[in-house]
């Protein structure tokens, strides 16, 4: 299923462009404060001396932005683009028009494909199809040949060929000795190794998160220490090897008490939250509605209070999606059958607006740092900022116009969404890549 909407394309990218009058925040630099922003050719500048809106002199393309927030791109490091091989559910371009939909200017796509990223090959024709999409792909490579936890990927060809990391999301690397030659492997290339953490023997069979909830509606659940005791050892590991883990889709409250006290302790660990993990406890689950089966699942009220707080206090360094389409046979099924997975691609901004910074969880600030300059170092991408020399990537958008979420009209080719009919707040108005200025009407939903 598609939508008819799309963006208004503005400008090509070259020439000069000026976005008047924001709230400019930019966590890199630290600056919050109303003014403009300028880009040329693709690149963030100064104002030219020879800029003038009248008559004569170079005369930019403006973009008014009064009462609008503009925030250097926002980037997603966690998403599942399906292309190769499950193209019904979605592709690369399917995928980055969502993203652009939803303000984001880059993202970083995960290797369980058909066939697998985990070779040169396959990476090649990621960023071949990238170079045609509304915004910048990443590729990351699988850990392990195939994702069987078995062997290791051919990662230098594949760091060659252009990854940004490596992972075998969607499946834990079972055996630690594996993980550890994936640790050192990836510390000669400077790229972070990206778990999936879920110890299979302890999750097997498990639809949903293990409690009262499960028990009443008579699912498998799937404990907390599932989680936490691959994130003990993972930590354990990269103590170790002295390299670089990035956790993901953190869910639980042990775990983010194990990443807390291992930054305390100095070990090159970040970690992921995503928005379904701060938004939505496992009483949603009671519908019986397969949109609500992710994994790692939907916790309990207690921990999504240690997600949040471990977003406040910096233990959690990233706001990450995990957006994973479905097409709508595959979730019209009984909830033990369902695949695991949800879109977030266009409501991850809203719903940081409304569930942590109109709240007061998080600044706006530090909001933005955990959806653009953060995801950007521990990847190593270009951009994050809007200092000047940085590509002219840029969000711009209206933190206090509410919109509906209205799956019909996402960018997705897929509809597995449980936030059908909420209310946020938060819509993008302009989605700029490399000096191409992109108008949005309204972010997947429609004005309330």
């Amino acid at each position: 299923m598609t939508s008819n909407r799309g963006p208004a394309r503005l400008t090509d990218g070259r020439g000069l462009v000026v976005i008047r009058g924001g709230r400019i925040v930019d966590p890199a630099s630290g600056r919050d404060e109303v003014g403009d922003v300028w880009m040329e050719d693709g690149r963030m500048i100064e104002r030219p001396s020879d800029a003038r809106e009248e008559t004569g002199g170079r005369r930019p393309f403006v973009i008014d932005a009064r009462g609008k927030v503009v925030t250097p791109g926002l980037i997603d490091m966690h998403v599942h683009l399906r292309e190769p091989g499950r193209e019904d559910k979605e592709t690369i371009q399917s995928g980055a028009r969502a993203g652009s939909a939803g303000g984001f200017t880059a993202v970083a796509c995960m290797p369980n494909t058909d066939p697998v990223i985990d070779n040169a090959e396959v990476v090649h024709f990621v960023l071949e199809r990238a170079r045609q999409a509304d915004i910048k792909v990443y590729p990351i490579g699988a850990i392990t040949k195939g994702e069987r936890g078995e062997q290791l990927a051919e990662i230098a060809e594949m760091v060659d060929a252009g990854i940004v990391g490596i992972s075998d999301d969607g499946k834990n690397v079972d055996d630690p000795a594996i993980m550890r030659r994936a640790l050192e492997y990836a510390k000669m290339f400077g790229i972070p190794v990206i778990p999936h953490c879920e110890d299979m023997n302890l999750s097997a069979g498990g639809v949903m998160n293990e409690g009262v909830v499960s028990t009443v509606l008579g699912l498998k659940g799937i404990p907390n220490a599932a989680e936490e005791v691959i994130v003990a050892r993972d930590i354990t590991l990269t103590e170790l090897t002295g390299s670089r883990l990035h956790i993901a889709h953190v869910s639980t409250a042990g775990s983010v008490v194990l990443i807390r006290e291992a930054k305390r302790r100095g070990i090159a660990v970040t970690a992921e939250a995503t928005p379904h993990h701060f938004s939505l406890t496992d009483e949603a689950v009671r519908t019986y509605d397969t949109n609500t089966k992710v994994n790692p699942p939907l916790r309990t009220a207690r921990d999504v209070e240690a997600i949040q707080e471990g977003l406040a206090d910096g233990t959690i360094d990233v706001i990450a999606t995990d957006h994973a389409p479905h097409t709508i046979d595959d979730k019209a099924v009984e909830y033990d059958l369902a695949p695991f997975g949800l879109i977030g691609l266009e409501t991850a901004l809203g719903l940081v607006i409304a569930r942590l910074v109109q709240t007061g969880t998080l600044s706006l600030m530090d909001a933005i740092r955990k959806m653009t300059v953060a995801p950007a170092r521990i990847l190593g991408l270009p951009g994050g900022t809007l200092e000047p020399g940085a590509p002219a990537d840029v969000t711009v958008f209206d933190p206090d116009r509410q919109w509906r979420v209205t799956p019909d009209v996402f960018l997705s080719r897929s509809r597995n969404s449980p936030f059908y009919g909420w209310t946020l707040r938060g819509a993008v108005e302009y989605t700029i890549v490399d000096g191409r200025v992109s108008g949005w009407a309204m972010p997947g939903g429609e004005k309330t």
